[in-house]
């Protein structure tokens, strides 16, 4: 048995542009932690996951405890982990400020397991000579579709030298339905994607709105999808729902409760779609037990937690007649791999996949950026992910990790640079 000789955790940090949402702006970076896990074969596994300071140092606390074990040991990497839980470490975080999905305090060990989970699936795919989707269980599909991933955002962040006219951030500003029009027809000019979801919650709903209905009038054959990350009053959703209804593939996290989601169900009839309601298995009993009011989960491997557990959510989305897709955040390329691999061997994905690659403008792997053809990223018969890390980026993302200031995310302290009265409230509108 192969087993588990060294385990690298380097903290990395990637630029991001201002884009609005819910809780705010985005700050000049987003935090990646990149993992490389070393077997006693010399086959060593890639993983990327939050870089957050309560996620960094809950790996950098449990690494130690995971030498020696075998490489398939899943029972006993949960093990560590959760010992880990139960002994808290001196320094880490008692608690996440900024409500960003994924980042709910109750998941954090779900983090920290899927961290490692998708490092060693990498590492054993690699050893046995297979693509990850052919170890997982064989593909499904041999291209990936993802959708253009479109946020209203400023020009450029507070404070900071670089705005469109630098390579951190191409796509310039972006606050009403003409420029959100303009900033899809780039994004699938560019990538070919065939779906469009808006990031919404940020302006008066009636504005967004506009916005969707010109998407629509622009791109009358594309799929269309807005998430207000929960923002909406269920009355202002109801109003929405009028307006906008017909033209949804499906209507994302408009209220901020399974609650409120289960009347605007039963009052509209939509299908509803969640990454914020139903995130584990307990949420997923309480959908079930009101009916399933929200039919489209989008998983996470990063936080559901892992591989593994995304495939029992597929058979679980199966049992009950509930479709799946996947939600994502800001990441690199070895996310984007874990992803695509996850969701070329996972049964019923119905939708294509979220994805904010486009934003991010650098990369830790070797030999350029991963390529989107007519908006869906294809498996290779490369072995594991297919990628490999580029040490002089990693090193350089590594510094810039080090220089930016930031440890963990806060959009709604980013907001207040540029609007010193703002404040997180869910629902604003």
């Amino acid at each position: 048995m192969n087993r588990i000789a060294d385990i690298r955790i380097t903290p990395i940090a990637l630029k991001d542009p201002p884009l609005l949402n819910a809780s705010g702006v985005h700050e000049p970076y987003t935090l990646r932690s990149i993992i490389e896990i070393e077997s006693d074969s010399g086959h060593v596994g890639l993983a990327e996951t939050y870089g957050d300071d309560d996620t960094l140092l809950r790996l950098q606390a449990v690494a130690p405890q995971l030498r020696g074990l075998g490489t398939h040991d899943l029972a006993a990497l949960t093990d560590a982990v959760l010992a880990h839980g139960k002994g808290r470490q001196a320094g880490v975080a008692a608690h996440v400020v900024d409500g960003a999905p994924g980042t709910h305090p109750a998941r954090a060990l779900d983090k920290v397991f899927a961290g490692f989970e998708t490092g060693l699936a990498d590492l054993n795919a690699r050893a046995a000579g297979l693509p990850l989707a052919d170890w997982l269980g064989g593909r499904r599909m041999q291209q990936v579709p993802y959708s253009a991933y479109l946020f209203y955002k400023f020009g450029r962040h507070h404070g900071t030298p670089y705005g469109p006219e630098d390579a951190g951030d191409p796509w310039g500003e972006v606050l009403d339905a003409a420029a959100v029009v303009r900033l899809a027809q780039d994004m699938v000019g560019q990538y070919g994607f065939g779906s469009l979801k808006l990031k919404a919650g940020v302006f008066a709903p009636d504005l967004e709105a506009d916005a969707l209905l010109a998407l629509h009038d622009a791109f009358p054959k594309h799929p269309l999808r807005i998430d207000p990350n929960g923002n909406w009053s269920l009355d202002t959703a109801l109003k929405v729902a009028e307006r906008v209804g017909s033209a949804l593939e499906y209507y994302e996290d408009p209220v901020p409760t399974l609650a409120d989601m289960a009347e605007l169900n039963h009052r509209t009839g939509l299908m509803l779609a969640t990454n914020m309601v139903v995130c584990d298995r307990s949420e997923f009993a309480a959908n079930v037990g009101l009916g399933t009011p929200v039919r489209t989960i989008l998983s996470d491997h990063h936080f559901w937690p892992g591989f593994r557990a995304t495939r029992e959510l597929a058979a679980h989305c199966d049992t009950f007649g509930l479709k799946l897709s996947m939600h994502s955040n800001s990441h690199a390329g070895i996310s984007l791999m874990a992803m695509t691999h996850l969701a070329a061997s996972t049964p019923g994905l119905a939708y294509a996949c979220d994805t904010h690659y486009p934003w991010q403008s650098e990369d830790v792997i070797a030999g350029g950026r991963v390529p989107f053809v007519d908006g869906a990223v294809a498996i290779t018969d490369a072995p594991g992910l297919g990628v490999t890390l580029d040490p002089e980026a990693l090193a350089r993302l590594h510094e810039q990790y080090l220089r930016c200031g930031i440890r963990s995310r806060n959009d709604t302290r980013e907001m207040q640079k540029h609007q010193p009265g703002f404040v997180k409230r869910k629902p604003r509108f």
